[in-house]
């Protein structure tokens, strides 16, 4: 070896390792010109707990709960489904025509049905509604020194249509209940309001119960009043035709017709302060 050689050998600059994968090989320049290899910048890798899942699923909806309240949930939509099912296959043997099925479980239909679910067909043609019918109650009041009171008439279809105008999602209660339930009892009540049918007692509750929980929300206190008790409600309706329009060049009704029901005595317990 010559000098020369030395010299070359000495002026060559170190070797330097290939950089690792987690290094940063970028270089920067030096006071002097020369590139100078700048500090390797470490990544580091991402650590997950541990006993943990590197890669979790938490999934959503009931997959999400522990496995009680997965058989909860299950169960409960169960339940729901047989409910419904029941209830859409009671309405159509309902109102479907009579047959074997239904004349079998009739008993058992008409339980289901009244009086809550009972259905129609008055909206369609051939004898769609024309008249107007309000359901009015009053109801006789023993005050808490002894004495007796008649209030009068209110207008319980007439907070119906108050609670209804304007609301965007009114009440199925606050729609169909009185209606329904009036209509009910007519349909088992000849004029002289005697029970025609086997479900004559069961319409008169439904009415009397309505009216008497309606009564004891009207005004601020009540119709009853403060250390009062409500002894009888009376019901009656006030039926009115619906004003022709006027290209139809038919004449309008006469005056309202009303149909009052005979004094219901209130069972005790059927209201708040009721007999006991």
């Amino acid at each position: 070896m010559n000098a020369h050689d030395d010299d070359s050998t000495a002026a060559r600059p170190p070797s330097r390792p290939d950089p690792r994968p987690d290094e940063d090989p970028r270089t920067t320049a030096g006071p002097d010109g020369k590139a100078l290899a700048s500090a390797p910048v470490s990544v580091p890798a991402p650590r997950s707990a541990p006993g943990s899942d590197p890669d979790p699923d938490p999934g959503g909806g009931v997959a999400a709960l522990s496995l009680p309240y997965q058989v909860g949930a299950v169960l409960a939509l169960v339940v729901v489904g047989v409910v419904v099912c029941v209830h859409l296959g009671m309405v159509f043997l309902h109102v479907a025509p009579p047959n074997t099925v239904s004349r079998q479980h009739a008993q058992a239909v008409d339980g289901w049905i009244y009086p809550e679910f009972e259905q129609n067909w008055k909206l369609f043609a051939p004898n769609p509604l024309q008249q107007n019918v309000a359901v009015q109650a009053r109801a006789e009041v023993r005050a808490a020194d002894g004495g007796i009171r008649t209030t009068g008439w209110y207008d319980l279809s007439a907070e119906d249509g108050r609670a209804i105008d304007g609301n965007l999602l009114p009440s199925h209660t606050q729609q169909n209940e009185l209606r329904r339930a009036w209509d009910f009892y007519g349909g088992s009540h000849d004029g002289d309001n005697r029970s025609v049918g086997l479900r004559g007692a069961l319409a008169e509750q439904y009415v009397r119960r309505i009216a008497v929980l309606r009564l004891e929300r009207v005004d601020p206190g009540g119709a009853v009043g403060a250390g009062g008790v409500l002894e009888r409600v009376q019901v009656r309706s006030r039926t009115s035709g619906v004003s022709p329009p006027p290209w139809s060049g038919e004449k309008a009704t006469g005056r309202p017709v009303y149909r009052s029901l005979p004094w219901w005595t209130v069972p005790a317990g059927e209201t708040r302060g009721g007999v006991r």
